[in-house]
C-alpha cells in the first residue's frame, strides 16, 4: 500500500446492519485500545493547559464529538474531579447505539449528557467553552473535515482539540499484531488497519487548515497520533 495519500477502505463498523451487541462488544474493545495505547493522555494535558489557573470550584464545559462509548467524556469527569473542578460534559454521536452503550458504561454518579445527531446539524444549547474530538476525522472526506473545522471554531467559546491516527506504514501494519494478541474483536482488528490507511500527515492537516480558514497547532504524539488544536 502506497501511503503517500489516504485510502477510502470502508469499515464494517460504519455498517447500519451491524448487530447491536457486536457493534457495543466493538465499543468495548476501542475503548480498551484508547487505554493501551494512551489514546486520551493528549487531550487531557491540553485540557489541563487550557484550565489552566482557573480557581477550585470553577466550571468549565465540554463537548466531545463521535463519543463512542463515553470513554473519553468519563476521563475528563476524572481529571475535573483531580483539579477541584465541576466539568459539565456532553457528547453528540451519529450513532444511537453509541448513547446505548456510553450510558451503561457511565457509573451513577457522573453526569454526562449525551447526545444522538449528525454533528452537522448539532447545535449546542450553549456554546460549550471546549470541544474535542478523538479517531473521528478519519472517517471524513477532506470537505466535511473542513466543515468540522469551521464549525468547532464557530461554536467552541475557548478553543478545541482533534486527536486523530497518523497513515503510517508500521502503525498500519503492528496494529493488528497489537489487536490479536489483546483479542480484541476480529472487526476491530480490521477496522483499526483500514482507520489508519485512511489517516493524515501533518501536510494533510496543514492543507485543511488553510482551506478552513484557521490557524491551529498541529503536534506528533506517540503512539502515531497527530493533535491538532486552538485556544482562543
Amino acid at each position: 500500500m502506497d501511503f503517500r495519500e489516504r485510502v477510502d477502505c470502508p469499515e464494517v463498523m460504519d455498517e447500519p446492519g451491524l448487530d447491536t451487541a457486536v457493534y457495543q462488544r466493538c465499543l468495548h474493545d476501542l475503548a480498551a485500545v484508547n487505554r493501551v495505547t494512551f489514546t486520551h493522555s493528549t487531550t487531557l494535558r491540553w485540557l489541563a493547559r487550557a484550565t489552566r489557573g482557573l480557581p477550585t470550584g470553577a466550571e468549565f464545559s465540554v463537548l466531545d464529538v463521535a463519543y463512542g462509548q463515553g470513554d473519553l467524556l468519563r476521563a475528563i469527569a476524572r481529571f475535573a474531579a483531580r483539579q477541584g473542578l465541576v466539568a459539565r460534559l456532553a457528547g453528540v454521536d451519529l450513532n444511537p447505539r453509541s448513547a446505548m452503550a456510553a450510558r451503561a458504561a457511565t457509573p451513577p454518579g457522573i453526569q454526562i449528557d449525551y447526545f444522538t445527531a449528525d454533528v452537522f446539524d448539532f447545535t449546542p444549547a450553549a456554546p460549550p467553552d471546549f470541544i474535542l474530538t478523538s479517531q473521528f476525522t478519519h472517517h471524513l472526506s477532506t470537505g466535511q473535515i473542513i466543515a468540522l473545522l469551521r464549525w468547532m471554531e464557530q461554536q467552541a467559546r475557548r478553543g478545541w482539540y482533534i486527536t486523530d491516527l497518523h497513515r503510517h506504514k508500521f502503525a498500519y501494519h503492528g496494529f493488528p499484531l497489537l489487536a490479536r494478541l489483546l483479542r480484541w474483536h476480529p472487526i476491530v482488528r480490521r477496522d483499526g488497519a483500514a482507520s489508519i490507511a485512511r489517516a493524515f500527515k501533518r501536510r494533510d492537516w496543514r492543507e485543511m487548515l488553510d482551506q478552513a480558514g484557521i490557524t491551529a497547532d498541529i503536534r506528533w504524539h506517540i503512539p502515531f497520533r497527530y493533535g491538532i488544536s486552538r485556544l482562543k
